[in-house]
């Protein structure tokens, strides 16, 4: 059976999905899901993730919700295809202290920009000047912490390109097109760390399948 990912391909929940499953070279097909029209509040999705946001993911009668939470299974479940994503031992410990930071440290500050800067404006909002200034303030904190451990490793669980790498990189894409962009470039190792990580062949292939939409 082929792998089934509900959402939207303008997600950039599902697009972390997306990056894992086209890094693994894995077939699955995506089952939009019409959120303007609040079908992920209703219950044939409820049934799939009783939050209601998306994505959700099915593997045969294997059903779950939360994108990293599934990115983490694909990496696992399917070690012997694709990249890695994931590694053995110790350096794996290494790695879920960046997965943690992306999703506790760099996610909740990137989103609120994200949604300032991005998709606001795609909405016709106002955009809320007070809270990206203190966002970018708490951002640019974050990317010192991250200059300093790129300088110790290629990549920030390990020298290889894991999960703690590919998290970031639908928000980090999105923010890459607006004046943060600056922020990144302004250090030298999370520039060249931004731009390896967005350059990957996986990533190209789910910006296709947003283009699409």
């Amino acid at each position: 059976m082929v792998m089934k990912v509900y959402g939207s391909a303008l997600s950039t929940a599902a697009m972390r999905v997306f990056a894992a499953l086209y890094e693994k070279d894995l077939q699955f097909e995506l089952v939009p899901v019409n959120m303007g029209a609040g079908e992920h509040k209703k219950e044939h999705f409820l049934a799939l993730n009783p939050f209601g946001q998306v994505p959700a993911f099915e593997d045969g009668d294997l059903k779950l919700f939360e994108s990293r939470a599934i990115t983490q299974y694909i990496a696992h479940e399917y070690a012997d295809k694709g990249a890695p994503l994931v590694c053995e031992g110790k350096p794996m410990a290494t790695v879920g202290v960046w997965i943690e930071v992306e999703a506790h440290q760099f996610d909740p500050v990137a989103s609120k920009l994200q949604w300032e800067l991005v998709f606001k404006p795609l909405f016709g909002m106002a955009v809320d000047a007070e809270t990206v200034k203190e966002n970018e303030a708490k951002l640019a904190k974050v990317l010192d912490v991250y200059e300093a451990r790129l300088g110790q490793s290629k990549y920030l669980g390990c020298d290889c390109f894991t999960l703690a790498d590919l998290h970031h990189i639908p928000t980090l894409s999105n923010l890459m097109g607006t004046p943060l962009k600056e922020l990144f470039e302004a250090r030298p190792k999370v520039s060249a760390w931004a731009a390896d990580i967005m350059g990957r062949p996986a990533w190209a292939k789910v910006l296709a399948m947003r283009n699409q939409q």
